[in-house]
């Protein structure tokens, strides 16, 4: 399990029982525009471990929404205000989509099928 942010040194067990206590996935939305151009991201996958808040995780793409979102005309007034609410409302769950991920049996060609 590596690739998402905040399960360094964590074994399986560990994500397992946060999971099961209330701990989750989350991705967070920015919006950055020039003009005529606006793009709307996803963050990198983050583990959210149970009882921890995520405005902190947050800050960053709140902020970079905040200051350079609005600049497209039209979509940076219609991503911008999606995704500062996204954000500050924990980010958006992605926890179903992850564990079924990391359960999904894997290709590996050194075995013969």
């Amino acid at each position: 399990m590596t690739g998402i942010l905040g399960m360094e040194g964590l074994s399986t067990a560990q994500v397992q029982e946060e999971l099961r206590r209330g701990g989750r996935f989350v991705v967070f939305e920015y919006c950055v525009s020039f003009f005529v151009t606006t793009m709307r991201r996803s963050s990198d996958v983050y583990f959210v471990r149970a009882g921890q808040g995520t405005f902190g995780l947050s800050l960053g793409y709140t902020l970079l929404s905040l200051f350079l979102g609005w600049w497209g005309i039209p979509w940076g007034f219609i991503y911008t205000p999606l995704c500062l609410s996204t954000n500050l409302h924990g980010g958006k769950d992605v926890t179903e989509l992850v564990v079924a991920s990391l359960l999904a049996p894997r290709y590996d060609p050194r075995l013969q099928y």
